[in-house]
């Protein structure tokens, strides 16, 4: 090894005079450390009232404009540019500034002794109208997909930033010691945000998001091969977790750590997913009330299983649902959407709540940005009667887990263009869910090249009014 290419580690290790050992011990901790920290609960800076987290996040962003924030003035002014008072500087990608406006698409109705108004896709959500709050001026920084969903994950636009999940699993450690702490499932054609959206970043690697499939094995390669019993797969992990442990020891690599973690958890899911991903055991009415066929992949099968997930100790769930991008037909965009999604939501909800489970699981529901209010009608892509990114004013419903229920929060100006009344931040949003969980958003930090970051970086505040 050439002088200049040794290590600091090499150098406290190698140096012979006591001071290596120490800081190998030191090292050595803090693997451990984080380690255990990721399986064993710990405690929130206070009582937090959820104690679990289910995201469904409906990637590609739907139009509040036909779902939540109905806009008569829209119908009047259709087919008419907006005033160029109301667009200012605002530039698109996909329409011109003084595109027409573009009427809501659907009827609009109000639910329960809130009178929760809502667009006529989303019967079931009607149904538990009492149960949700629906936040109306939720506004964001970001207006392409990619980086508006790291955003909303992460706090920061480009991917390296640990997400929320991660962030959750850091402050609350884990429940369940048979299924990761934090699950990630999809079902649609692709997430523009990828892997970073449920990735730890710079926090230890035991706190990433596992990602889970909707159909067959839930995790590829978990299976033990064909001729390996259960005593030979026992005996070669307990070789290769000592191999792993003297590697840590000489090394320090909190990396290492995360592995020996893996290897035990891979050894746990090839009986506990199994038995979690068999829906037999639910009944028929269960599986009705989700429109569940347990045996294809679909939004509803995913809901069900975090329900069971939930059961079983795990502490943050992702649904991703990609599809809402309706540059084109929103209408019918919305509607196939809701079709296969609106049913399924409000079931997970009257099923935690009916099993004793929604006062401590707090659910999300929306999506990186909200839809303009100008159509876009591009015939050289093909593309008419759509609506294109709109990071200023968006719609999303919180429910359970400390959220105050039956509950409509902020508004937009007449046009749904501008926040008018009690703006909704997406940090302020991850304020209120760290919040929810019992923690200090700006207390819970972790320290990383030479300084202390935090989910909601340096902003943020909890929207105490949503609260219970």
């Amino acid at each position: 090894m050439h002088p200049l290419d040794v290590s600091r580690r090499h150098f406290l290790k190698d140096c012979g005079v006591g001071l290596g050992k120490m800081a190998l011990a030191g090292l050595l901790t803090d693997s451990l450390t984080s380690r255990a920290a990721a399986v064993t609960p710990r405690t929130p800076h206070f009582q937090g009232k959820a104690k679990r987290v289910i995201h469904l996040f409906m990637a590609g962003a739907p139009s509040q404009l036909e779902l939540f924030d109905h806009k008569p003035a829209l119908a009047k002014l259709e087919g008419k540019p907006l005033p160029p008072s109301v667009i200012g500087g605002q530039r698109y990608a996909f329409i011109r500034p003084d595109a027409a406006v573009l009427g809501p698409q659907f009827k609009f109705a109000r639910h329960g002794q809130s009178g929760l108004e809502l667009g006529e896709t989303l019967p079931h959500l009607a149904s538990i109208a009492d149960e949700i709050c629906l936040i109306k001026s939720c506004t964001t920084d970001q207006f392409n997909h990619a980086p508006a969903q790291t955003f909303f994950q992460t706090g920061f636009s480009q991917p390296g930033r640990p997400s929320m999940g991660s962030w959750a699993l850091y402050g609350l450690g884990a429940e369940s010691q048979n299924l990761p702490a934090f699950v990630v499932m999809s079902t649609g054609a692709g997430i523009s945000g990828g892997t970073a959206l449920w990735n730890s970043g710079f926090l230890p690697t035991t706190y990433n998001g596992v990602r889970f499939r909707n159909q067959g094995d839930p995790i590829l390669n978990v299976a033990s091969p064909k001729g390996i019993d259960p005593t030979a797969q026992r005996d070669t992990l307990d070789l290769v977790a000592t191999l792993n442990r003297q590697r840590l020891a000489s090394e320090g690599d909190p990396e290492i750590a995360t592995r020996l973690a893996n290897y035990e958890m891979a050894f746990r899911l090839q009986s506990s997913a199994p038995e979690l991903m068999d829906l037999r055991s639910e009944s028929k009415e269960t599986l009705e009330l989700y429109g569940c066929n347990p045996d294809q992949p679909s939004f509803a099968r995913a809901c069900l299983l975090a329900r069971r997930m939930i059961e079983r100790g795990v502490r943050f769930i992702n649904i991703y649902h990609e599809g809402w991008d309706a540059h084109s037909d929103v209408a019918g965009n919305v509607r196939n959407n809701c079709a296969a999604t609106d049913k399924a939501s409000a079931a997970l909800v009257t099923d935690l709540k009916r099993r004793g489970l929604l006062d401590e699981t707090l659910v999300i529901w929306g999506g990186e940005f909200g839809r303009t209010p100008m159509v876009e009608t591009n015939p050289s892509l093909g593309r008419a009667m759509g609506r294109d990114h709109h990071p200023q004013a968006f719609s999303m419903w919180m429910a359970g887990g400390g959220i105050r229920p039956g509950t409509s929060y902020g508004s937009t100006d007449d046009l749904g263009f501008h926040v008018a009344e009690n703006p909704v931040h997406v940090h302020d949003l991850q304020a209120t869910i760290l919040h929810c969980l019992g923690f200090d958003h700006e207390r819970l930090t972790f320290h990383h090249q030479g300084r202390d970051y935090r989910l909601t970086d340096v902003h943020g505040h909890v929207v105490n009014s949503i609260l219970a």
